[in-house]
């Protein structure tokens, strides 16, 4: 696989990338629709999810706050008021699980940062120069920071930045905090609409990951670039930089 080049920033997507967190949303959301079954099938109530987080999104972002709210709105939506009270409580139990998972980072992810932090940049001239890391995902504040210290994975990032959307233009303010051009950034994560396409518009280069699940509003029609990279395993990083 060809090598990029000329690369002094390297940043990663959180949720997916380096720990699993999309089947825990599943299972959370198989149990949400059992616990209202006898308000529509599983089916039903899923794409009502789907459409009402659609909806929250603009006031609420993304996380385990807004997905928690979303689950209320819902189930009082799907049940025309009708939910009681003890559910509405179990489903609240049910978000506030999710921020509480162990961030376990996935199969070589850790072995892999280590050694990028430690790696010399070979094309820049400067033996003294190392690769700048930093993690870049959207989310809520508080629930990411508490998730990257959980994984352990804190004390190899120079940048830690929490956005509420991966704009065009937050990869720009990523790249000034980085002190560096986007030509000398590559972004890797498994959200193809979040973390590849983007980065790609403002020039940087990119690494797609897929997870084994992605979340519906995550889904995006893919394309090929020059400057574009799909590897399966997360070791596959040291071939490439």
């Amino acid at each position: 696989m060809k090598q990029f080049e000329y690369i002094k920033a390297i940043a990663f997507d959180a949720d997916d990338t380096l720990w699993a967190l999309q089947n825990y949303f599943e299972e959370v959301e198989h149990e949400y629709c059992e616990l209202l079954s006898e308000y529509g099938s599983e089916k039903e109530i899923s794409a009502a999810l789907l459409e009402t987080e659609g909806k929250n999104m603009p006031d609420l972002g993304y996380g385990c706050k807004a997905f928690t709210i979303s689950l209320v709105e819902n189930a009082v939506k799907v049940s025309h008021g009708k939910v009681e009270a003890n559910v509405i409580a179990q489903i609240v139990d049910l978000g506030k699980s999710l921020l509480h998972l162990d961030a376990k980072p996935l199969e070589g992810v850790e072995k892999t940062i280590a050694c990028l932090k430690d790696r010399f940049i070979q094309n820049a001239g400067n033996a003294s120069l190392k690769y700048k890391l930093a993690v870049f995902t959207k989310g809520e504040l508080m629930d990411q920071e508490n998730k990257l210290w959980r994984s352990g994975l804190q004390r190899y990032f120079d940048v830690v930045s929490i956005v509420s959307d991966k704009t065009p233009e937050a990869y720009r303010r990523l790249c000034r905090e980085l002190e560096v051009s986007p030509a000398e950034l590559v972004m890797v994560g498994n959200s193809f609409k979040s973390d590849i396409a983007p980065a790609l518009k403002i020039g940087a280069s990119a690494v797609h990951i897929p997870f084994h699940t992605t979340w519906a509003h995550e889904k995006t029609e893919e394309f090929e670039h020059p400057k574009l990279r799909r590897i399966s395993r997360f070791e596959e990083l040291l071939d490439i930089l």
